[in-house]
């Protein structure tokens, strides 16, 4: 890694020491220990800086609903396209509202997490007062994002209503949802189908209260 701050090398620190008293000499040594440490530190600061700033791009582009635009930043995560190209016409359709942007935060030298929580169509249908967190897992190197990956804080009531409308209503969205998360040409009237199994699951729990 290059070093800026001295123009020293080992070798002329060494020759240097020995013709100083040992206490000068303990001085020049432990200054040049820190200033390499010091551009060490500084180097990782500015990688880590432009990883989240380029998190921030993608968080951008997510959002911004265009899919040539979220294509483009995609461009160097080829396997993460299909999903995360198609969450993005899910969340569209899904009406995703962001509710708190939360700063985007590296996990080690390449991972940077961004947490969204957004109001949605989904659970407004389940008549519960929450909103849910999406945390975007992504991958950054020399500015690339190479890797996303997603999860989320999705409340107990939504699995179940999933696996309702799986069990109960499969022929709702046998067709709409064809290639789910994968890539699947029509995300956003597959989650417009699945609002209307959730309205009819929660309509199932009422008759049975």
């Amino acid at each position: 890694m290059h070093r800026t701050i001295s123009h020293f090398h080992m070798s002329d620190v060494f020759k240097t020491i020995n013709s100083m008293k040992f206490k000068e000499a303990i001085i020049l040594t432990t200054v040049f220990l820190i200033s390499c440490q010091y551009n060490s530190n500084t180097n990782a600061s500015v990688g880590m800086g432009k990883n989240i700033s380029a998190a921030n791009k993608f968080i951008d582009a997510f959002y911004s609903f265009n899919s040539d635009k979220l294509n483009s930043v995609l461009e160097n995560a080829e396997k993460s396209k299909p999903s995360i190209l198609y969450y993005q016409g899910w969340a569209e359709g899904g009406n995703y509202e962001i509710i708190d942007r939360h700063p985007c935060l590296t996990t080690s030298d390449s991972i940077v997490v961004c947490p969204v929580t957004v109001k949605d169509d989904l659970i407004e249908t389940l008549e519960i007062d929450f909103y849910v967190t999406d945390t975007f897992h992504i991958t950054v190197k020399n500015d690339l994002i190479l890797s996303v990956n997603t999860s989320s804080d999705d409340p107990q009531l939504y699995h179940q209503a999933r696996e309702w409308v799986r069990q109960n209503r499969p022929k709702l969205i046998e067709i709409p949802c064809q290639g789910i998360w994968e890539g699947g040409p029509t995300p956003g009237v597959c989650v417009q189908a699945m609002v209307k199994g959730y309205s009819e699951f929660i309509e199932a729990q009422k008759s049975i209260e």
